[in-house]
């Protein structure tokens, strides 16, 4: 077992102050991999000054040095993206197949495109194009906390870090004690990229110690956090002493609204299989599969078979079945969300309670499908993060739509039909930060983020920039 008891501050691995220790659990056999320190207050407050005093000399560097930094970054990273992927799979349960195609592969992709995004930002400009008096200046925010959750830790550790040293910003991260040792790997990436010490600081821990200490601290400028909606609104609440910048991706329920006329095959198994990619542990996954009633049998039929035929196995193994969830404790909760719509009276269509056969250890659990669901159903409401899809009819259009929209949450949403005119008109009403139309692809660039109780704030692109940025009106600016 690994000994990973330091914390990464001012640019040195340092004993942790606390003196307290949690294990690291590989989910596919219940073994322990490594240790970590559970920091506390003093680690936070170190870690914070140190990250103000980089701040001073930091936010005065010029692009152009800040980007040279995160081209030597992303260099570290692709040279060492197997061991980042091996990482992600023995922490957290990714099959590793998933971790190099898609769970590494997106911070080497967030990394470059912030790059490009950052260069081609204007920090500066005249407020009207002929009159030079007034300019527009955006200036980093300053010291920024960073909670990242464990289900693509990697991914939100760059859609936060990347852009705020981008911009100016200097960090202060935590992330997930569950799957910490990828935020670990990223640490030792940043020293042998050599950023300058304080700019870049890691403090393991859980959210009720190093979380809430970021989230109150008085020398925080900003907090972004991504994880449930009740944790995000602890944040939110532990923040708002101190008028601190709050940014959060939470929960998300996400609907897919799959119409009479939709190539049926297609979105019914790519629908159902979205949401047990990843083990169902993604937050934008479509387990909420809205179906017209006219072809409801169908499409049940079809995401009944892919939940049958989705194999679960080792993620040590490469191939495309899906591993086990993250934890014990999530495990738990999918296997009484599963009880819960047994007992609402939904109808099992495909898997259950319990492990697949043949797996007698770890946190796996059976693909599985509900139908005969209601929307007010808690299966239908609240989110499961786990293998599990339920299926709800509806008449028309309009009915669709009211359904969709009957959700706490508005992360993501997706429509299927071959009538564009119909699809432009549902993508509009939709109350999403996101929508997808016949399985289209986002672009990496695109914001990210959710209406209501799924977050406030945008993620990726330009909007990743601006969310670490303050904006300044300056007038009577005279021309160099």
């Amino acid at each position: 077992m690994n000994n990973k008891t330091n914390q990464y501050i001012n640019g040195q691995w340092v004993d942790s102050l606390s003196g307290e220790q949690l294990e690291v659990m590989n989910p596919a056999t219940d073994e322990a991999i490594a240790l970590i320190a559970l920091g506390n207050q003093e680690d936070v407050d170190k870690a914070v000054k140190c990250a103000n005093t980089a701040f001073e000399s930091w936010s005065q560097t010029t692009l152009a040095e800040r980007l040279e930094l995160l081209k030597k970054l992303a260099v570290i990273y692709e040279r060492r993206i197997e061991e980042m992927a091996q990482t992600i799979t023995s922490e957290m349960g990714a099959p590793i197949t998933l971790s190099r195609n898609a769970q590494a592969s997106s911070g080497l992709f967030h990394i470059k495109n912030f790059i490009k995004v950052a260069s081609d930002f204007k920090f500066e400009y005249s407020l009207h194009p002929d009159n030079t008096d007034h300019q527009i200046i955006y200036e980093p925010i300053g010291v920024c906390g960073m909670i990242t959750p464990w289900n693509w830790p990697i991914n939100q550790i760059t859609m936060k870090v990347i852009p705020a040293l981008a911009v100016g910003c200097t960090v202060v991260l935590k992330p997930s004690e569950i799957s910490p040792l990828c935020g670990m790997l990223f640490a030792e990436m940043i020293d042998e990229a050599g950023f300058p010490a304080g700019v870049f600081n890691l403090v393991n821990g859980n959210g009720l110690g190093v979380g809430e200490a970021l989230s109150n601290h008085k020398d925080l400028q900003m907090i972004s956090f991504t994880g449930s909606t009740v944790a995000g609104i602890a944040v939110s609440k532990a923040a708002a002493d101190t008028v601190k910048r709050v940014t959060l991706e939470l929960g998300g329920k996400s609907p897919n609204i799959i119409f009479a006329d939709a190539d049926l095959a297609k979105a019914a198994k790519q629908g159902a299989f979205n949401c047990f990619a990843n083990c169902g542990q993604t937050c934008i996954a479509p387990t909420r599969m809205l179906v017209e009633r006219s072809v409801y049998d169908e499409v049940v039929k079809i995401a009944t078979e892919t939940a049958n035929k989705t194999e679960v196995g080792d993620p040590a193994v490469e191939g495309r079945h899906i591993g086990p969830l993250s934890s014990s404790m999530q495990f738990d909760r999918v296997q009484n969300m599963i009880q819960v719509g047994i007992d609402e009276g939904a109808t099992l269509a495909a898997g259950g309670l319990g492990r697949p056969d043949g797996l007698d250890k770890g946190c796996y659990v059976r693909p599985t499908v509900f139908t005969d669901v209601t929307n007010d159903m808690k299966i239908a409401q609240q989110e499961i993060f786990g293998p599990v899809v339920v299926i709800i009819p509806f008449d028309d259009e309009e009915h669709a739509i009211q359904i969709a929209n009957d959700s706490p949450y508005g992360l993501d949403s997706r429509i299927q039909t071959s009538d564009m005119d119909k699809a432009r008109r549902v993508a509009r009403r939709m109350r999403a930060g996101r929508v997808q139309i016949n399985g289209f692809t986002p672009d990496g660039i695109s914001p990210f983020g959710g209406y209501k109780q799924s977050g406030n704030g945008r993620e990726g692109g330009k909007w990743g920039l601006e969310d670490y940025l303050e904006v300044k009106a300056v007038s009577g600016w005279m021309p160099e």
